[in-house]
Parts: C-alpha cells; structure tokens; sequence
C-alpha cells in the first residue's frame, strides 16, 4: 500500500507553496477522463503550448491530448491500427501513443503519480528535498519535467548510453543530470548511484520507478482504461480484447494489461523483453539497444501473477524498421505494399521502444493464432522526435537507407518469427517472481514478507494497491480546495 499518512505542518507549506505558485493538482479521475477537468483550465490550455513549462500542462498528463504542438483541446484516446500490410497478421494490432503527452512520452504519469502522494501528504518539501529521478530514458524526463512544474528541484539519473537528444533536453530541465556506465539494460549501475546519493545527500529523496506503487497504480487506472475505450471505440461485434503486450521496463504498464484482464474475459498479457538481454526468457544478461527498457532484473512492481507470456525481441528489428518507417526508400515500398498515406504520416509517432513493443504484439499474435476478429493492445512509448540522431548515426555507420535496404527490412518484417516466445506456467511466473528477491531483498533492503505477500496473498496485496486511487482523488481534491482557499 501507499503511506498517505499526513505530515500536517509540511501539508500546510506545501499548500501554500502551491497557492504562490497557481499550482492545482490533477486527479486520476481527471487523468483518466480529462472531460472532468474544469472548464476554466481548459480556456487557459487553449494559449499553452504542449511542452511549455506551464503549471496548467499537469492537466495534459493523460491519453486524450489533441494531437497538436499548441493550444490543443481533449479528444478520444490517440493511437494507431497497423495494418497487415505491417504486422504481417490478420490480428488488429492497435497501439496507444505517448508523443502526444508533455515531453513527447507518457511517462509523466508515473511520474506525477509518484510526487502527488508526497505533495498531498506533505511528506515531500520541495524547499529542502530534492525529487531524484532514476531512469533507463523518459521516466527521468517526465520527472524533471514535473518538478520543474510543482517548482522542485529535480536530478535526473540515466544511462550514458542514451539517445543525445534525451541529455540536451534534459540539461534543459533538471538542475542536475546524472549519466550512469552503460546503456539501457544497466540498471544497477542507477541502483548503485541512487544508493550513494541516499548514503551522501540527505535531501535526495529516491523516486525509483522500478519499485514506485504508483507508477503501476496510475497506469491500471489511466493507461488500462484508454485501451479499453479505444477497444469500445474500434470494436465490432464479433471482435474479442485478446490482450496486451508490454515491455519489462518498470513494470509500470504491465498493470494496464492487469486492468484489462480484469475486465475482458479471457485477455492475456505479454511481456517483450530485448532477445540480447533475456532476463525473464532466460535469466540472463547483456546490453541491447532498445531505449527505455532496462533489464537484468525484475521490476519490484511486476505483478507476475498476471504475466502470461514472455517475448524475446531481437534489438536488431527496432533499428532496422525505424529507418523503414521513417526514410523516403522505406516510406515508397510501405505505399507499395498497400499501407495508407494515414497510417504512413503516423508512423514518426513510433520510437525505438514503441517498434519493440509492435514486434512483441505480432509475436504475440502469431503465437496464439489469432485471427482478424482479435484486438492486441499495446503501448507506442514515444516518437521520433528522441531519436533522430539515430537515424544519422545509421546513415554514417550503414549508408544512405535505399530501396535495396528497404526490400531486404520488409521481408524481415513480414517474417516475423515465433522464436522465443515462452506461455508462463505457474510454476514459471514463481520463478520468475522469486527473481526479485536477489536485487530487492539481498541489495535493496525489501522485506522477504512483502516479497512473499505480493504472491501468496497477491489479490489483496494488488487489490488494496488499486483502490488508494479513490482515496488519493479525495485528498488531491481536499488539497486543491484549500490552494483556492488561500
């Protein structure tokens, strides 16, 4: 559970901090259906543009944003439905975007959702803690995105690894950014930073999304609900939720696939993980160059128990399509072979995580057989727009991308494999949840009995987790009431 125990004095500070500032906070009421957010708000979001540093942008964290740079209004949920012509399968492979939230990502939710129980609580004090976001890409950015918006002081820690446009960014934003050894799949060298920074700076205060209960709590009860409207939205009647692929990463939008087999009879869930760094698949190790995904461990936050299949991707197949998708060579052959300018001019909306997750779907669906009436949901994580200096790096190191290339990336394409897909049987899932104990318990300081509870007793472990949405809605909107009191 999330301690929404009161420090009233702070509570008091930081409401007034909010009050000097304009500062109101969303609710996940709002997050999930930004129709509940007050007009007024919305006039004002009509001059601000979506990556402005604004107080009013904390209600664009949700699925709905217009997908404009400014001034956009709410709509349905923004995704796109690849083709067969793409996928390769007759299954509707749909995925959710994030390009269109503040930072281009949707990971300002978790991050919001991590800092709204301790701003409301008042167990944060932003004037002399400062919010350290550990990441493997955009979690660190969402973050340092939303302290510079609740006006606290952030430092962001990621990989050295990353794409340069992230750390441009970045500089832009946190007061202090920290680059770790490695690359996306070397998470405890962040482990071991944060640890060091809790050791020498008492006003650090960790948000580490890989244990973060409300990274999972914002995403079952914002990102599971934008998948089920769009299913509702696109859905025939003879069409069937068969479920969701998501990649390790946090964990966090693993709990999106929990709401939905919650809710859709008979949906699955998968997990994608990088073929080079086959933690779950394999209990292994390595470096893989799908951004955003970190690895060699089990997310303190992954609900095993609903994780029913695991998805090796080849990092290959990202770098290759994201030149497919994006380079005039690749665009023409995609035209060729029936994909609709509509679908074509949305492609810059897939990232290299977002390819990822794509291939795990179709993974997912070939593995199951599923047929042009199932419905696989997925999450297209960011954009281009944080990784065209990929694209150059490519063309420095491969070539200018041509129409030779493209043939020989569509076959790879159309051809993907049902290598590497493993069904989870129970005992599996334990297995793999016992995995946790080595860097939660032996290096992290997690107790043994909550690593035990979120098995043994993992319905009202992850049951209680869920209904603190309803609990912390009435304290933002109690805290939202006395800013305007003021």
């Amino acid at each position: 559970m999330i301690d929404l125990n009161i420090n009233p004095a702070q509570r008091k500070k930081n409401i007034q901090r909010c009050r000097d500032n304009g500062i109101l906070l969303p609710t996940y009421a709002q997050m999930r259906d930004p129709a509940l957010i007050p007009d007024a708000i919305k006039q004002e979001l009509a001059n601000i543009g979506l990556w402005d540093v604004h107080v009013r942008n904390l209600f664009r964290i949700n699925w709905h944003n217009e997908p404009t740079d400014k001034g956009g209004k709410f709509g349905g949920v923004n995704f796109i439905e690849l083709p067969p012509a793409i996928t390769g399968t007759k299954a509707r492979i749909v995925g959710i975007v994030g390009k269109w939230f503040p930072t281009g990502a949707h990971k300002v939710g978790p991050a919001i959702s991590c800092l709204l129980p301790e701003l409301v609580t008042g167990r944060f004090d932003p004037t002399t803690q400062k919010a350290v976001w550990p990441s493997t890409g955009n979690y660190c950015r969402g973050g340092a995105y939303i302290s510079r918006l609740l006006t606290c002081p952030s430092v962001a820690i990621l990989p050295q690894g990353m794409s340069q446009e992230r750390f441009d960014w970045l500089r832009t934003m946190a007061e202090e950014v920290i680059a770790t050894p490695g690359c996306e799949s070397n998470v405890k060298e962040i482990f071991d930073k944060c640890i060091e920074l809790e050791r020498t700076r008492p006003e650090a205060i960790i948000f580490n999304q890989f244990d973060q209960l409300p990274n999972s709590l914002w995403h079952y009860n914002v990102t599971g609900p934008a998948m089920a409207e769009v299913f509702k939205q696109i859905a025939r009647p003879e069409d069937v939720l068969a479920g969701a692929v998501l990649s390790s990463g946090s964990a966090g939008t693993m709990a999106a696939g929990s709401y939905l087999r919650d809710n859709f009879a008979g949906a699955k869930v998968g997990v994608a993980e990088a073929l080079q760094c086959p933690t779950i698949l394999e209990n292994g190790f390595g470096d893989h160059r799908i951004e955003g995904i970190g690895d060699k461990h089990i997310p303190w936050i992954h609900n095993l128990r609903d994780t029913d299949t695991a998805i090796g991707v080849d990092d290959e197949l990202p770098i290759r399509f994201i030149r497919l998708f994006n380079e005039p060579a690749g665009q023409k052959l995609l035209t060729e072979n029936g994909v609709s300018q509509e679908v074509l001019d949305k492609l810059e909306w897939m990232g290299i995580s977002s390819i990822g997750n794509m291939i795990g779907a179709i993974k997912f669906a070939k593995y199951y057989e599923l047929g042009e009436n199932d419905v696989v949901f997925t999450v297209f994580t960011d954009s281009m727009a944080m990784y065209q200096s990929r694209l150059t790096e490519l063309n420095a190191e491969r070539g200018a991308y041509d129409q030779r290339q493209a043939d020989r990336d569509y076959d790879r394409l159309s051809g993907i494999s049902l290598d590497y897909v493993m069904e989870l049987s129970h005992v599996d899932k334990r297995r793999v949840h016992q995995l946790k104990y080595f860097s939660w318990v032996e290096q992290l300081g997690k107790s043994v009995e909550e690593l035990r509870a979120q098995w043994d007793d993992h319905r009202n472990y992850w049951g209680c987790l869920r209904t603190q949405c309803a609990d912390l809605d009435k304290m933002i909107e109690d805290f939202n009431a006395e800013v305007l009191a003021g």
